[in-house]
């Protein structure tokens, strides 16, 4: 394998376009993902990523039409944990509350977002979150994070 020698700048600049790439395939899967959700299962998942104290606010409730069968899911840096989640309460009748306590502890913690990314923390939420969506209600579901 032939290596091609680049000076600091052209290595740095071509890493930093491979990361935006990267992030942008990652938010079209994301969007992807919540958007099959609302459609195959009727709850709407809406994420936001700030950085405190720049944040939007309740200005989001409006814009994003948060109603009961909304799950607004905060990801702020900033805190211990870095997965909030403000449940409607037409998704708290189907979702245990266990459940959005033991997705941030595991997904959420410190450990594993300064490990793996916060990108990566806010990806594998998101999909337990599908996957528990997609389960059927009974007294069984969502027990696990998947």
């Amino acid at each position: 394998m032939y290596m091609v020698p680049c000076l600091r700048a052209k290595c740095r600049k071509f890493s930093q376009m491979n990361a935006l790439v990267m992030v942008i395939l990652q938010e079209k899967r994301l969007a992807e993902e919540i958007s099959d959700i609302e459609k195959d299962t009727g709850f709407k998942l809406r994420v936001l990523a700030q950085n405190y104290p720049d944040t939007p606010g309740l200005a989001i409730r409006d814009f994003w039409q948060v109603d009961d069968r909304t799950v607004v899911f905060v990801a702020d840096p900033n805190f211990g944990n870095i997965l909030n989640f403000n449940v409607g309460a037409s998704v708290d009748l189907d979702i245990p509350r266990s459940f959005w306590s033991r997705l941030a502890g595991k997904y959420g913690n410190m450990f594993y977002w300064k490990e793996k990314g916060e990108d990566a923390s806010i990806e594998a939420a998101v999909m337990a979150i599908s996957n528990c969506l997609r389960e059927p209600v009974g007294p069984n579901n969502c027990s696990e994070v998947k």
